[in-house]
């Protein structure tokens, strides 16, 4: 075996431990494994709520109204005799799809951007995050509302104008991490080889920052979600015949006196996975700060 060839095989299985050794340290980080087992609850629930759902999403009783919980209704019924359980199923499912689909446009922008920032360097660079640094300076939440006015209350929109907004503070870490990564011998090694710029980025540098990336992306999915239950809770968001839990904590505070259960449950669903997340988040980077588990 070739120098060469033993000196990838040692990469390779440091590589494998450093990853088994994230996973033996997230597994005893209780908070982060049931906050782990509590989101694949609910993504499963919003996979199957087709089928899992005890009424039809649309279904209605006027002359039932807004009943407390029962043995019918485990989490009652709304004003129009909807089965609450029922659309909090149907508005996770929106919720997730919104935290996972605009934190993936965010993750694609941030990285990419961050990356050939990070990696090019000299003016590109410094043109590049200054562009970032003025982004950051805009009103954000105004910007959403304007696309949202404009260009109408579409979900596809609302995926991509959140997603366009969250992806500054990605460009920013894997800027920071491109950085380090690019005085690293496999880099020069790459380099070396012929390999071009393009490929450099993506096929060896990215794939070693993952630890950051998937951090963050744990931390942003519930940023996200609760900017979606923001706008809806103002109107602007996800629109009836549609429905999410912001859209429910919206209509439930507009009766929490008389109807305090549509207001308690949608805002509890929406709680427990933002909590589950940001435990997921913290054990994760725990789990990945290779220095912070050395000392």
């Amino acid at each position: 075996m070739s120098t060469d060839q033993m000196a990838h095989l040692t990469d390779a299985e440091d590589g494998a431990s450093l990853w088994h050794d994230a996973w033996l340290r997230l597994r005893k980080n209780r908070a982060a494994v049931t906050g782990g087992a509590i989101l694949l609850v609910m993504v499963v629930l919003a996979i199957l709520t087709p089928w899992i759902a005890p009424y039809g999403y649309e279904a209605q009783n006027l002359d039932l109204g807004a009943t407390p919980p029962s043995a019918a209704h485990w989490l009652g019924t709304d004003i129009f005799g909807r089965d609450l359980l029922t659309q909090i199923l149907y508005g996770g499912r929106i919720s997730l799809a919104v935290g996972f689909i605009a934190t993936a446009v965010a993750l694609v922008i941030g990285v990419t951007w961050g990356a050939i920032a990070g990696y090019v360097g000299g003016r590109v660079d410094s043109v590049m995050m200054r562009f970032v640094d003025i982004l950051y300076a805009l009103p954000f939440m105004i910007f959403i509302i304007l696309l949202m006015v404009v260009f109408g209350r579409n979900i596809l929109l609302l995926f991509l104008a959140i997603g366009a907004v969250e992806w500054l503070t990605m460009a920013r870490i894997m800027r920071t991490q491109v950085q380090s990564l690019r005085q690293q011998e496999f880099v020069e090694a790459a380099v070396s080889l012929g390999l071009s710029p393009f490929a450099i980025i993506f096929k060896h540098i990215i794939p070693n920052a993952l630890g950051p990336i998937i951090v963050y992306t744990t931390l942003t999915i519930p940023s996200v979600m609760l900017l979606e239950a923001f706008l809806s809770f103002l109107g602007l968001g996800i629109q009836p015949p549609q429905t999410s839990w912001g859209l429910l904590i919206s209509y439930g505070a507009e009766t929490m006196e008389e109807y305090p259960w549509l207001l308690i449950f949608p805002g509890m669903a929406l709680t427990v996975t933002l909590f589950s997340l940001n435990f997921l988040g913290d054990g994760l980077r725990d789990a990945l700060d290779v220095r912070g588990s050395k000392d």
